[in-house]
């Protein structure tokens, strides 16, 4: 097996490692967080699926990317949170009960929610969009729905176990994605640095700011919803966004370059939000 080939079998692997440490510190009644609020998840379903693929649309319309850069930032839009994110949003004092049931809940609408809404964009846009629905519930099980259910009912049948493994399977995860990570960033380098300077940059600095404000403010008065919100709105499901990207632009090979700068972007554009959000949860804890 070549490194070509190992690389992305390493993030699949990391990210059902991840979500399944995630499931073995979960409990089932997280998974229905959202239909016992369904106002929280009206307000989340309108900030992730409905305002952010207008966002993209015209950002795309006004900052005047390259096509197949065009359709990887639409169809990040339109994909679900990232599998790892539940970890970012508890560290910076989000609920764990709103992120793993937004995780799973926006999975699953996605599966239906991601073709019909490439379609409907193909047809306001006229970009080449679209996808089969099998291929977005293959992404969609295999990352998120398969390990974090695995995980949930290991930890409901057998708890002590489910305690010990869990810290040691997201450490083990964690590592193997940052070294997949390296590998694809020296790989990708001179592609994501010719990127820069056309725009790119510029339109996934927006999609993020516009993402963080939007989920923050549509979060409702619960200060570690508004925290939860506001960075799903602005982070996407990278592997969802490439499957659609490589459906309609298979020999582009600046798509992996792209996702991954979009990465990179959202990581260093979430960091004050972060940070801020974490200094406001201390000091909340301190008044208490």
């Amino acid at each position: 097996m070549t490194l070509a080939e190992l690389v992305p079998l390493g993030v699949k692997i990391s990210i059902v490692t991840i979500v399944f440490a995630l499931g073995l510190s979960a409990r089932p009644r997280d998974l229905v967080h959202l239909v016992r609020h369904p106002a929280l998840a009206a307000r989340s379903a309108l900030a992730i699926m409905l305002v952010m693929p207008i966002v993209a649309v015209l950002l795309v319309k006004f900052v005047g990317l390259s096509a197949p850069v065009a359709i990887m930032l639409i169809a990040l839009s339109l994909a679900p949170t990232p599998p790892i994110l539940p970890r970012k949003q508890l560290k910076a004092g989000g609920d764990a009960s709103y992120a793993i049931s937004l995780l799973a809940t926006m999975g699953l609408v996605s599966i239906l929610w991601v073709p019909l809404a490439l379609e409907l964009i193909q047809r306001v846009s006229g970009l080449p969009l679209g996808i089969a629905t099998p291929k977005v519930a293959s992404v969609i099980a295999v990352t998120i729905l398969i390990p974090l259910l695995a995980g949930i009912a290991l930890a409901y049948f057998a708890p002590a176990l489910a305690a010990k493994l869990a810290p040691i399977v997201s450490k083990a995860g964690l590592l193997l994605l940052v070294v997949v990570a390296l590998l694809i960033l020296v790989s990708q380098w001179r592609h994501m640095a010719g990127l820069v300077g056309d725009g790119t940059v510029l339109a996934f600095v927006a999609f993020v700011v516009v993402g963080l404000a939007v989920g923050h403010a549509l979060g409702g008065p619960d200060p570690s919803d508004r925290t939860v919100l506001a960075l799903a709105t602005a982070s996407r499901h990278p592997g969802l966004a490439l499957a659609v990207a490589h459906v309609n632009y298979p020999d582009a090979k600046a798509l992996v370059a792209a996702v991954l700068l979009f990465l990179v972007v959202n990581v260093i554009v979430s960091i004050p939000y972060v940070v801020w959000r974490k200094r406001a949860g201390a000091a909340g804890a301190v008044d208490l």
